[in-house]
């Protein structure tokens, strides 16, 4: 179903209310401060869909069925699958400025999973597969937003998920009935949950047999019994209750899910207890996600580029006083984004049909988005100026206020263009590179050093040694000297 705005609103709103923050149950996510934002990321997305100019990017026909259905509800089959997911990516970031998690995460999540339960089937004899068939068709049927949910508490680092004091700091299976099995503990950090309708749950790292009963992947809806929500409070929080140009519309919205007991009925269970697959999981999983996220900090570095050009003439200056700036702000933006590009165009397509992206380029497409964001966005400081980076600016209470109001954008006008324009821009610099705008450059789609882990274990180190070798002429052993 290619969903409407109003069809997706009315179905958040029926949801049993689970999601908490600042000590408050929230009723109805698409209109309270904490959550709507983010709900209405989802909900332009959505629009986006129907807009000419952006429809084929959004809209496609389904694997499974044949009939049209919105993109990020489908298989990706082929690398122009993930070339699409790239621009939609983009697209959003372009249209919100910020994640829009319900059309991400889940959406890899499924396509990961389509890979592993083909295998296991194969192995076990099991209908996994079959099983995500038909919960995919209802996803593709209903347009569904589905937030993706791997990261565990983990507990202790340094031990096992089976070693640790509290086993609920990883999600494991409590027991398994004829009709389904019951969960419990936590995921954390999970992004687009209170503007999603179901929640896709994958193991959340590769495990051996002691811990068989972590290897678990299953899909909920977001108010299910016995699933608890917690928002968490980003940089710049405080003024998601304030009015005008504080805050945009639009924004992100990351969870803390805990699981209490929660029974998950067997047609929504993909994996139980099958550990040998979970590294396959793993590697799917972040090769297509890594290479991917390159579009999404390119997407709003773009945001940041345009916002630092409104600074700049807001200010009184000409664009061309800062080109060298935005000239590498656009080469960060390009090279995360294409980076992911070839990782896609260096991949696979696995056995189950699905296309995985090159491993290598991926991971290395993650160290360069824990990176190279960060500099744009101090590039993006710099040319905005201290209104933008100090946090100095008043309020748009204060802006507005009747006695000294006046002051206040009398003394804030620079250039040709109204006070309230300058401030406008100053904020939406300020949310993009250090409130609550920020993506998770650093360890979003996973840690950097993990991402080096890869790398290290792909690249072919000996084998470039012998490359020069030869052409140096070298014919002795240059191994590691041996340790005395």
């Amino acid at each position: 179903m290619i969903r409407t705005r109003k069809n997706y609103l009315a179905s958040l709103k029926k949801m049993r209310a689970n999601i908490h923050k600042n000590g408050e149950l929230i009723t109805d996510v698409t209109t309270h401060p904490a959550t709507r934002r983010a709900v209405e990321s989802h909900a332009r997305c959505l629009e986006n869909a129907r807009d000419p100019e952006y429809r084929d990017l959004l809209v496609t026909r389904s694997n499974l069925t044949g009939e049209e259905i919105l993109r990020f509800n489908g298989l990706m089959y082929g690398p122009e699958d993930l070339l699409a997911n790239m621009k939609l990516k983009r697209l959003n970031y372009h249209t919100t400025g910020s994640c829009v998690g319900g059309m991400c995460v889940g959406w890899n999540a499924c396509n990961t999973m389509w890979a592993v339960t083909a295998d296991i089937d194969r192995e076990t004899g099991s209908d996994y597969q079959g099983r995500l068939k038909k919960w995919l068709v209802s996803a593709e049927k209903h347009g569904l937003m589905v937030a993706g949910a791997l990261t565990d508490a983990k507990g202790n680092r340094s031990l096992k998920p089976s070693q640790q004091a509290d086993p609920d700091v990883h999600v494991r299976l409590v027991e398994k009935r004829a009709d389904g099995i019951v969960v419990r503990g936590g995921k954390l950090m999970i992004c687009g949950v209170a503007a999603s309708d179901e929640i896709f749950i994958l193991p959340g790292n590769a495990y051996k047999e002691e811990d068989k009963d972590f290897a678990l992947s299953f899909a909920i809806p977001r108010d299910i019994a016995g699933l608890t929500i917690v928002e968490a409070r980003r940089p710049g929080d405080d003024r998601d209750y304030q009015e005008g140009f504080d805050v945009p519309e639009t924004g992100p919205a990351q969870s803390w899910l805990f699981f209490e007991d929660v029974f998950v009925p067997n047609d929504r269970v993909f994996m139980c207890g099958e550990f040998k697959h979970t590294g396959k999981v793993i590697q799917s999983f972040t090769a297509n996600y890594r290479a991917c996220i390159g579009a999404c900090v390119a997407g709003q570095g773009d945001v940041m580029a345009g916002a630092a050009v409104n600074m700049a003439r807001a200010g009184g200056l000409a664009l061309k006083t800062f080109m060298d700036k935005l000239i590498q702000m656009a080469i960060n933006n390009e090279t995360t984004y294409g980076l992911g590009a070839g990782a896609i165009a260096f991949g696979a397509r696995d056995p189950s049909g699905v296309w995985i992206a090159d491993s290598l380029l991926a991971h290395t497409n993650k160290v360069q988005v824990a990176t190279l964001p960060y500099e744009t966005k101090r590039l993006c400081q710099e040319i905005g100026g201290g209104i933008v980076e100090t946090g100095c600016m008043p309020s748009y209470r204060d802006f507005t206020d009747e006695k000294y109001g006046a002051l206040v954008q009398k003394y804030l006008k620079a250039g040709d263009c109204s006070a309230e324009s300058r401030a406008r821009a100053a904020r939406l610099s300020e949310w993009l590179t250090i409130g609550s705008g920020v993506p998770g450059c650093m360890h979003g789609g996973g840690s950097p050093d993990g991402a080096r882990l890869v790398v290290r274990a792909a690249t072919p180190f000996e084998r470039y040694a012998e490359y020069a070798k030869k052409i140096a002429g070298i014919e002795e052993d240059l191994g590691d000297p041996v340790k005395k």
